[in-house]
């Protein structure tokens, strides 16, 4: 009767895990047949993995070069990442959702407590953790600081060397479950799949295997704004906005799009409105561009920008934009 009632609940568990994605997901028509669908009960190597490393360090463009999408936005900006996003991995063996977290802070602000919660949650869950050096700049004491964080950790560790196609600046160790790989070509990807297939146990579909991501419209919409500020934008503008979309009215043909870009200051205002309005309209042009990629249709994007003193201190906001 134990066993009984044991695989009762785990089949509970996975048939609310699948209907809440779906509900949460905008990718598609909601179709109760296919939460309750065979393939979905398939069974591969299954399991979370988080993906930890110093800013810049290549996690955001590894996971889309994996995915072959652009689920992880990517900027020279340090900490660009906010929230941990998932990447959906399927093959013919496995089904691996990586966890692409936030940078670690040393900080006690509010903003900075809120990222660090997704970042530490992610380690907590995940099967296995890949931790990103990257070969181009000198060890430090980030380094020294995500070891001691990872030592907290029982999962197992993949060490992955970044961007080997530049010249290493420190001598690259050779043990055991250490790799090397380079997002631009794709080298040493099948070596860290093969390795995570090994660790992770049989188990049915979390997710249905033509997905790629459990984001919805308004996050992907809000980050691809946001990648475009951070990439005409520096010092301290790009980290004291955010993006909120308010409208999206999707039609056959065209999405049309209301959203707003949250500043800290008026200065910030001025500067990201540009003269005559040419900064933003820059920022707006490039981003509906890429969701015109991204969504298979034509968008109509209408941007603004709004001034919201202190907003980085709202620790409500702050929740609700990261959970």
């Amino acid at each position: 009767m134990t066993g009984l009632r044991s695989c009762s609940c785990s089949l509970l568990v996975l048939f609310f895990s699948l209907l809440s994605f779906y509900l949460s997901s905008s990718m598609r028509e909601i179709n109760l047949s296919d939460i309750l669908s065979t393939e979905n009960a398939r069974e591969k190597k299954v399991g979370y993995v988080a993906i930890i490393g110093r800013p810049n360090v290549g996690k955001s463009t590894f996971v889309n070069a994996l995915i072959w999408e652009k689920i992880s936005i990517v900027s020279r900006v340090p900490q660009t990442t906010r929230k941990r996003i998932f990447a959906i991995f399927n093959d013919d063996e496995s089904q691996i959702i990586f966890f692409d977290t936030p940078w670690i802070h040393q900080s006690d602000k509010v903003f900075n407590t809120q990222i660090n919660h997704q970042a530490l949650t992610s380690l907590r869950e995940a099967e296995a953790i890949l931790y990103f050096i990257d070969t181009s700049r000198p060890l430090g004491d980030e380094e020294k600081y995500i070891e001691e964080i990872l030592e907290n950790y029982q999962a197992p560790l993949l060490r992955v060397y970044t961007k080997t196609d530049l010249k290493p600046v420190f001598l690259l160790q050779e043990w055991d479950d250490i790799f090397q790989i380079s997002s631009l070509s794709h080298a040493g990807f099948g070596a860290i799949i093969t390795r995570l297939k090994s660790l992770l146990p049989k188990a049915p579909l979390y997710y249905p295997e033509e997905y790629y991501t459990d984001q919805n419209m308004h996050f992907r919409i809000s980050e691809v704004v946001r990648e475009k500020v951070f990439l005409h934008t520096k010092e301290e503008i790009p980290h004291s906005i955010f993006v909120e979309v308010s409208e999206i009215d999707e039609e056959a043909h065209l999405i049309k799009i209301q959203a707003y870009i949250h500043t800290e200051t008026d200065s910030q205002r001025y500067i990201l409105i540009g003269k005559w309005g040419s900064l933003v309209t820059l920022i707006g042009k490039e981003a509906r561009l890429d969701l015109e990629n991204i969504f298979g249709k034509p968008v109509f994007l209408s941007l603004r920008v709004k001034t919201m003193e202190k907003w980085r201190k709202n620790e409500k906001l702050v929740k609700n934009m990261l959970k």
